[in-house]
């Protein structure tokens, strides 16, 4: 069964069709990228996907369970919705971090204000802080920041920043970690530090979902590759089919005008 399907996602703002009925779906442990011209909708798949932005229709299975209808247009609750996106990491182009706090601070904030809503947060509080920044030491050594837990934000380069968010992502534990354009506002110099985080956590069989220009990057990590174009899935399948021998013609002109700059 997969872990996540994506079926119908239809979204408009205003006049202007950004999605046009996108299915896919992705089984754990997979690496899925996302490529496809500016202004194709990837972004705001993701957006959606993630509960940033509404789809006016579709639906979203998590686990063959459905978590998600474009149909119901009943208003959640705050923590209702909280509890739908915890589901998901999203890393962001831009780092979106919080200046005033240490690195280590940046990456606990959310899971302390999450525990506070534990039955049990009162009685064990101190355990289940501990418990927290035990958690969030580990993840921040796992992209490689063990000596950064008590810098600033404005003390990193660009690359540092990015790990803090990945790391930030992973303490929540989600099922599936999303990344749009995680290199984007990186210098070349800084892009290959990402990349080699997000290598090994494919290595961990992390369930990722990545919106990348990073042609050869994508296909060396990913199992699988979709192609957008106008708010659709134009092509899928495996990076040697997308990228290596793509069919649609709009796929070809895609990767030939990429490999002309």
């Amino acid at each position: 069964m997969p872990i996540l399907e994506i079926k119908g996602f239809k979204k408009s703002f205003g006049k202007t069709q950004v999605l046009n009925g996108v299915d896919f779906s992705m089984n754990e442990g997979e690496v899925l990228s996302v490529i496809g011209s500016s202004g194709s909708g990837k972004t705001t798949l993701l957006r959606c996907i993630n509960f940033l932005e509404r789809a006016d229709e579709g639906e979203i299975y998590l686990d063959g369970e459905l978590l998600f209808s474009g149909e119901d247009k009943t208003k959640l609750s705050a923590a209702e919705m909280r509890k739908k996106q915890l589901n998901f990491g999203l890393v962001f182009q831009d780092f979106n971090l919080f200046p005033q706090y240490s690195v280590l601070e940046n990456v606990t904030l959310a899971p302390k204000l999450l525990a506070k809503e534990q039955p049990n947060f009162k009685a064990d509080k101190k355990e289940i802080l501990a418990q927290i920044d035990e958690n969030a030491k580990a993840v921040l050594a796992s992209v490689g920041l063990s000596d950064k837990l008590n810098s600033y934000p404005c003390e990193l380069s660009g690359g540092q920043k990015q790990r803090v968010s990945i790391a930030r992502a992973l303490a929540l534990k989600p099922r599936i970690l999303f990344f749009d354009e995680p290199t984007s506002a990186l210098d070349p110099e800084l892009t290959g530090e990402i990349l080699k985080v997000i290598r090994s956590l494919a290595k961990e069989r992390i369930t990722m979902v990545i919106v990348t220009h990073e042609i050869d990057f994508a296909e060396s990590v990913s199992d699988k590759v979709i192609f957008m174009a106008d708010g659709v899935v134009a092509e899928e399948g495996t990076p040697e089919q997308v990228i290596g021998n793509p069919q649609n013609e709009r796929t070809k002109m895609f990767l030939q005008k990429l490999s002309d700059n």
